[in-house]
C-alpha cells in the first residue's frame, strides 16, 4: 500500500514533463490527489529537490533488492567489473530519462549540488555493499568516490545518447567501468610493494568507514 508521500511524488511526476523538477509539479500533484499545498511542502520540504531525490532513491531501493535477489552465481556474473557495470547499467533502466533530465537540471543548482552529489555517492554505495564489498578503511570511500564518477558521467553520455538501444551508452559505461578496476588493481599491486602497506597505515590508517555505511549529514525520504 502506498504512503501519501509516495502517492504525491507519482502524481507530481506525472507533471515534470511538462512544468520541470520543481515546485509547480509539486503543486500540480497535489491538487490532482486533492492534497493541501501545506501538506505537499511536509512531505517535501526541498520542493523540486526533495522530488528529484525521491525519485532517485525509489530507483536505488529497487537496485538494491534488485542486488540482493541476483547473487554472483546469476547474471550479472563472472569477472567483478561485469557485475559492477551490469549493476550500473541496470540502474539506469529503472528511471526515465526525460524524468533523470529535469532532476539533473533542478540539482545542478548552487543551492542543490550537495543534496546531488550526495545522491551519487548512495548509488555507488549500495552497488559496492550488494556486490559484497566489506572494506572497512580508506578503500571504502575510494572505491565510492571513483564509482559516484563514472556513474555521473555515463548518466550525461545516456542523456544525450540517440544510437539503438543507447549501445553507445553501455560501451562508455564499459570503459569508464575499465578504468574503475585498473585503478584497483593498481592498489592492490601496491600494497604488495615492499613497506607499501606499513606506509599506508602510516598515512590512511586511521580511515575508517562509517559505522552504519552513512554519509555523515544523510538524509532519507521514506
Amino acid at each position: 500500500m502506498q504512503t501519501d508521500q509516495e502517492t504525491l511524488l507519482n502524481a507530481a511526476l506525472a507533471h515534470v514533463p511538462f512544468d520541470g523538477m520543481n515546485e509547480a509539479a509539486l503543486m500540480a500533484g497535489a491538487r490532482d490527489i486533492g492534497m493541501s499545498a501545506a501538506l505537499a511542502r511536509v512531505h517535501f520540504p526541498q520542493g523540486g529537490a526533495g522530488l528529484a531525490a525521491a525519485y532517485h532513491r525509489r530507483a536505488d531501493a529497487q537496485l538494491r533488492d534488485w542486488l540482493a535477489a541476483t547473487p554472483p552465481a546469476t547474471p550479472p556474473e563472472g569477472r567483478l567489473r561485469d557485475r559492477v557495470a551490469g549493476a550500473v547499467w541496470h540502474r539506469l533502466t529503472l528511471v526515465e530519462p526525460e524524468l533523470v533530465r529535469a532532476a539533473a537540471a533542478t540539482l545542478a543548482l548552487p543551492q542543490n549540488a550537495p543534496l546531488g552529489a550526495r545522491l551519487v555517492w548512495e548509488s555507488a554505495d549500495i552497488i559496492w555493499t550488494g556486490l559484497g564489498d566489506r572494506s572497512g578503511d580508506a578503500s571504502w570511500y575510494s572505491k565510492r568516490a571513483t564509482l559516484s564518477a563514472v556513474i555521473s558521467a555515463t548518466v550525461l553520455f545516456w542523456l544525450g545518447d540517440d544510437s539503438p538501444g543507447r549501445a553507445d551508452s553501455r560501451a562508455f559505461l564499459d570503459r569508464r567501468i575499465d578504468g574503475v578496476m585498473r585503478f584497483e588493481t593498481f592498489k592492490t599491486r601496491l600494497r604488495k610493494l615492499p613497506g607499501a602497506a606499513a606506509l599506508g597505515d602510516m598515512a590512511f590508517g586511521w580511515i575508517r568507514a562509517p559505522r552504519n555505511r552513512d554519509l555523515p549529514g544523510k538524509t532519507t525520504t521514506r
